[in-house]
C-alpha cells in the first residue's frame, strides 16, 4: 500500500476516482479499523440464545451502537440493564482471537499526522484499547469512547467532541464508518463522511463508500495561510 503523492491510487470497481481534502480524520473502530466480526457475532449470539432471540435482528441492528442500547432494546421487560451490559462487556474483553486490522489501516494511520487523528467508539476505553492492541494498532492520542458521551451514534455527540478535541469545525474534518448508525452520527455532525465495508446499509447522499483503505493515498501539506490540510484521494 503507498501513501505517496506521485502514486495514484487504484479505484474500485463502480467508484469514480476524488479527492477530499480535510484537516482532521476521525475514525469508528469496530468493522472501521478493526474486524471484530468474530468476537462480537459470539458474544451477542449467546446473549440471544439466552433470551431466545432473533440473533440475525440484534446483529442489524447493534452495529455501531452502544452495548447498553443494544441490551435496554431487546433484553426482557425488567432486566437489569446495566448488570448485564457490564456482563458482556466482560466478555468481550477477553475474547480477541481473530481481531485484526482492516487491509491498508495500520499503513493509514502511521501515515497521518497524529495530532489531526481521533477515535470516535461506540466501546468504552478498556474495550477499545484491547482491540487496538490486538489489531496492532496505535491508540489515537485523541480517543472518544462510550464512557465520554451521554448520547451514543447515531446521535453525532462523539462526533463533534471529537473535532472540538481536534480544534477544527466539523466541515474541517472527514468520519470513516462503517455502521449505519454510525454513518447517521457523522452526516449528523455536519462532516464529511466515507463508508467502509459491507455493512452501510443504503448511504445518504454524498457519502462515498470504499471496500477497505488498499485503494487510498494520502498526503499532507501545509496552504499559503499556513494551515495544514490532509489530501485523500480514493
Amino acid at each position: 500500500m503507498s501513501f505517496r503523492p506521485d502514486a495514484p491510487a487504484p479505484v474500485s470497481a463502480g467508484l469514480s476516482a476524488s479527492t477530499i481534502i480535510t484537516r482532521a480524520v476521525l475514525f469508528d473502530m469496530d468493522g472501521t479499523l478493526v474486524d471484530s466480526t468474530a468476537v462480537v457475532e459470539q458474544v451477542w449470539g449467546e446473549f440471544a440464545a439466552r433470551y431466545g432471540l432473533d440473533i440475525a435482528e440484534i446483529l442489524r441492528t447493534s452495529h455501531g451502537v452502544q452495548a447498553g442500547d443494544t441490551v435496554r432494546r431487546f433484553a426482557p421487560v425488567g432486566t437489569d440493564v446495566a448488570a448485564l451490559t457490564a456482563e458482556l462487556g466482560a466478555m468481550e474483553r477477553v475474547r480477541t482471537e481473530g481481531i485484526v486490522a482492516l487491509p491498508g489501516a495500520a499503513e493509514l494511520l502511521r501515515s497521518l499526522p497524529a495530532d489531526a487523528v481521533a477515535l470516535v467508539t461506540s466501546a468504552d476505553r478498556i474495550l477499545a484499547d484491547i482491540r487496538m492492541g490486538a489489531a496492532k494498532l496505535a491508540m489515537p492520542a485523541t480517543a472518544v469512547t462510550a464512557d465520554l458521551v451521554t448520547r451514543g451514534k447515531p446521535h453525532p455527540e462523539g462526533y463533534l467532541r471529537a473535532a472540538e478535541l481536534l480544534g477544527v469545525e466539523p466541515a474541517d474534518a472527514l468520519v470513516f464508518e462503517d455502521a449505519p448508525a454510525g454513518i447517521a452520527a457523522g452526516v449528523a455532525a455536519g462532516i464529511r463522511t466515507v463508508a467502509i465495508g459491507p455493512n452501510t446499509g443504503p448511504l445518504p447522499d454524498g457519502v462515498m463508500h470504499i471496500a477497505d483503505y488498499s485503494a487510498v493515498s494520502v498526503t499532507t501539506d501545509v496552504d499559503d495561510a499556513g494551515i495544514r490540510t490532509i489530501s485523500f484521494r480514493f
